[in-house]
């Protein structure tokens, strides 16, 4: 495939990175930080430029890695030179139509991906609009899979549900391994021992989930003994509604990812 990067920041490292390890892409990158361009050519061997090409051709395809509040300009500098090509962006919050008005084109493929695809375990949930081919949905699906796992999802409304679990979900865990790591440290570990400890506990576990057929709440309680000491640890984590907060926490973040598309796909 010939895939034009607009913007390299580090989702698009993550995919240029993967793409590079299955070989047989052409790869081009742009972006206005001269010292990002240089370390990409350095890293993968991708052609650079500070500045969109004159013209693309329709067999190229644009991933759009900018912030999305810089989209609608750039998506408006695009659009005389696309030529029909399709268009993948991983830009937060800016719905299908905004940027087919932009485009002049519905050719496009909505990403929600994750931050672990900088380690190749991504989650990106993708939304086809409706000028997009069985052809676009497989070359972004092959593009996607280079950092990780995909789901394609039925309505666009589906990019603020998994926004909400894998879009933002790193966050969650990240503030969970946070506050053990503070715990253990109160309990007297060293923070690099801390550290070692808790992060070791999170991968046995999510090991231990993915290999067994068990229900995770199962796997919980198999850890409980009746009046034993993770009884009284959970007995507090429920007392002071921390699972509740979860909940009501991703609820929030899936409202806020409307109130995003509604506020960032405007003209």
């Amino acid at each position: 495939m010939q895939i034009t990067f607009i913007g390299g920041g580090n989702m698009a490292t993550a995919i240029i990175g993967g793409l590079h390890q299955q070989g047989g892409h052409h790869l081009h990158v742009v972006d206005p930080n001269a010292a990002k361009l240089a370390e990409l050519a350095r890293d993968f061997g991708v052609s650079t430029a500070s500045s969109l090409p004159e013209q693309l051709s329709a067999d190229d395809i644009v991933l759009l890695a900018v912030k999305p509040q810089q989209l609608k300009e750039v998506c408006q500098a695009l659009a005389p030179r696309l030529n029909g090509g399709m268009v993948l962006s991983i830009a937060a919050g800016i719905r299908c139509d905004a940027m087919a008005r932009w485009l002049g084109s519905e050719r496009i493929v909505r990403v929600m991906p994750n931050t672990p695809a900088m380690v190749g375990k991504g989650v990106s949930g993708l939304y086809a609009a409706g000028g997009a081919s069985a052809a676009d949905r497989e070359h972004a699906e092959t593009i996607m899979q280079a950092a990780g796992i995909t789901v394609w999802l039925d309505k666009e409304e589906g990019i603020d549900d998994i926004t909400c679990v894998s879009g933002s979900g790193p966050a969650y865990v990240f503030y969970f391994i946070e506050s053990m790591i503070e715990a253990a440290e109160q309990a007297g570990f060293a923070a690099d021992e801390a550290r070692r400890l808790v992060l070791a506990t999170f991968d046995g576990a999510v090991e231990l989930a993915r290999q067994s057929p068990l229900p995770v709440a199962t796997l919980r309680t198999n850890v409980m003994s009746k009046g034993g000491t993770t009884e009284r640890a959970i007995g507090r984590f429920e007392a002071e509604g921390v699972k509740a907060a979860i909940i009501a926490g991703a609820m929030d973040c899936r409202d806020r990812s409307i109130e995003m598309g509604q506020q960032l796909s405007q003209d």
